[in-house]
């Protein structure tokens, strides 16, 4: 090749869908000879990482351009529109539309949705109305086109989208017929676009779309005759165009990339407010029991976990007392360092009497310890059952596991044995929570186990929110349902019923010297404070001496059921937790907030901790609230739903 001779580079990249060739990424340079390989390379690896996905197929063209039958443009002039909204942009289109002398840019817009499945662009005669593209699928595609460089000049593999769409509509606007042009990017990471013209010349415009999303397409506008819509077409094809003096993209300091990086961020969070999903804190400045304090005022609390209002009992405040004067606050290391105390062990050994295992293990939080169980369990090549309800920490582990991961029905053992048959496995896990957490309703423990012994299936099972709440004593599902038989993975947690803070694993000595020695979650975290593990174990304490709390739990249940019935408001439920199913998530914070101007704290549960459309208030019971409270705030819910 002589070093004088120019290459055209052409790149095509897809995947497959559902059968069907998707495309990816598409971009040409035209190069002098020596730098064919560089950018040959260059593209090869844009294409074959993008935010569209991993491709398939790379198509790679390369030949050799005719110098004689190359024009050279010169670049259109360039402006800025800047809009806060996509919708806002939208709406510079249309005034753009006029701007070029059409007089009815609705209609024409309205031809955008049918570009987006598009590989080219859409040819529309803009007087009728008409696609003009031979090939509807296909569209047209104006190619065979790059911009001037200067000798030496490299690329990255990454898209400059600014300077490529400037030299596209520059060939774009000087074509025979054309009258301007619409382009939205079909990059989900890009909201900028443009509309174009040789009158008006290149007008970007901020927003666009929303983003994230994949929607995007082009429109060439043409006003002609029949014979100038084929050397339109042939122009846009097969014309090899250079444009000389694409400018720069220039930002002030302050716009730089910062705009950019933060406009996914910012788009986001505009985007949970208006559907009714943001969330924010509430401050509480006083001790976690049935009555809080929030901004000075006095609130029912209805929506705590701390079930048995044991956060603050005296036996608990004493142990903390004691054990700082002792063992000081932090812990100094992980548990296999120095993190480790005489006060850890003896928490694990109360833990495992409690629930009738051999040996027990710690972690930090329950989410730790679920994460860190289920992906120290299974592997990838192993299966994990899981129930669809189960809590974020269960889901996140099975993912993090990399185990295949097989989703059965809601508390549906049918569902169970035909997902395990349809899905054998040499090591799998069959993990459910006992209490779940949103609808507070119980596992079918004993036929959960009899499915795990059959199929040679570790059971695991999430106690958070049954311990201290059912079975006659509170010790938790084991004794709800009666069951001899001891489950394989035993997971709880301190901070609900107990009062405390952390997580743990109860089970065969096996499991937890496993856990201790392969459980990431375990491994590499610093321990928590003496301070706390004596808390929870002065929590655990009281638990066993004053069963009356749960009896009072229980009873506080019924009796808020049944006011709650005399609102028409039926909902069952054995557990602490008691879900009043709203619908629309507006809706469910409305309500909240009217139990809030009215003394009573109660969340608004939305998606994505429940599904779209099932927002809720998630009631959360103690012992501790008294029958006048319990009576009127039935009543508040009952008037809130009339008033929505």
């Amino acid at each position: 090749m002589s070093a004088e001779e120019l290459y055209s580079i052409k790149m095509r990249a897809s995947k497959k869908e559902n059968g069907t060739d998707v495309h990816i990424s598409g971009a040409e340079k035209i190069v002098e000879a020596p730098d064919v390989d560089i950018f040959a390379n260059a593209l090869i690896e844009r294409g074959m990482h993008h935010s569209k996905g991993e491709a398939d197929a790379l198509n790679l063209k390369i030949h050799k351009v005719c110098k004689e039958n190359i024009i050279y443009l010169d670049a259109l002039s360039v402006e800025t529109i800047e809009v806060e909204t996509w919708e806002k942009g939208q709406e510079e289109i249309k005034k753009y539309l006029k701007e070029t002398g059409i007089d009815n840019p609705q209609d024409v817009m309205q031809f955008l949705d049918e570009t987006y499945a598009m590989r080219g662009a859409m040819l529309l005669d803009v007087d009728r109305l008409i696609r003009l593209e031979p090939d509807k699928k296909r569209g047209i595609r104006a190619t065979n086109m790059d911009q001037e460089r200067m000798k030496g000049d490299r690329i990255g593999n990454e898209k400059n989208h600014y300077e490529e769409a400037i030299v596209l509509a520059t060939k774009v606007a000087n074509c025979p017929g054309i009258i301007g042009e619409i382009c939205i990017s079909d990059d989900p990471e890009y909201v900028t676009g443009y509309v174009s013209s040789k009158e008006i010349g290149y007008r970007r415009i901020t927003k666009m779309k929303r983003m994230g999303s994949e929607k995007g397409g082009r429109i060439f506008l043409f006003r002609g005759t029949d014979a100038e819509e084929q050397k339109a077409i042939d122009f846009l094809q097969n014309q090899h165009v250079i444009v000389r003096n694409v400018p720069k993209k220039i930002c002030k300091k302050s716009d730089m990339k910062r705009a950019q990086k933060w406009d996914k961020i910012d788009k986001a969070l505009v985007s949970l407010k208006e559907n009714h999903l943001f969330r924010a804190m509430k401050t509480i400045e006083s001790a976690q029991s049935s009555h809080v304090t929030i901004d000075g005022k006095d609130y029912v609390l209805m929506a705590s976990n701390n079930y048995l209002d044991i956060a603050s009992h005296p036996s608990i405040k004493s142990a903390v007392v004691e054990s700082t004067a002792m063992y000081g606050f932090g812990s100094g290391g992980s548990r296999l360092t120095t993190g480790n105390t005489v006060i850890h062990n003896a928490l694990e050994n109360k833990i495992a009497s409690y629930k009738e295992t051999e040996a027990a293990i710690v972690f930090n939080t329950g989410y730790v310890a679920n994460v860190a169980t289920i992906s120290a369990m299974v592997k990838k090549g192993d299966t994990v059952f899981s129930d669809e309800l189960n809590h974020a920490s269960i889901i996140d582990g099975c993912r993090l596991s990399k185990a295949k991961i097989v989703t059965y029905a809601h508390n549906d053992m049918d569902d169970l044995r035909k997902k395990i048959q349809e899905n054998p496995c040499e090591t799998g896990i069959v993990v459910s929570d006992a209490v779940f957490s949103m609808d507070g309703d119980i596992l079918k423990l004993p036929e959960f186990l009899d499915i795990c012994e059959e199929n040679q299936l570790f059971s695991m099972v999430d106690e958070a929110h049954s311990t201290g709440v059912i079975g006659k004593t509170g010790h938790g599902i084991r004794e709800y349902w009666q069951e001899k038989r001891q489950v394989d993975i035993l997971m709880g947690t301190f901070s609900k019923s107990i009062g405390g803070e952390g997580g743990y694993v109860a089970g065969e000595t096996r499991l937890i010297n496993y856990l201790r020695n392969v459980a990431r979650g375990f491994i590499f975290s610093t321990s928590l404070s003496p301070v706390t593990m004596a808390a929870n174990l002065a929590g655990i304490e009281v638990l066993e001496k004053e069963i009356s709390r749960v009896t009072k739990l229980q009873y506080n249940v019924k009796y808020f059921c049944t006011q709650l019935g005399k609102y028409g408001i039926n909902v069952k439920s054995e557990t602490a937790i008691i879900p009043v199913i709203i619908g629309d998530e507006e809706n469910a914070l409305t309500v909240s907030n009217y139990l809030h101007e009215n003394g009573y704290f109660i969340s608004a549960i939305r998606y994505p901790t429940v599904a779209k459309g099932a927002a809720r208030l998630r009631v959360a019971l103690m012992s501790s609230h008294t029958e006048a409270e319990l009576k009127k705030c039935a009543e508040l819910i009952g008037k809130a739903l009339l008033m929505k």
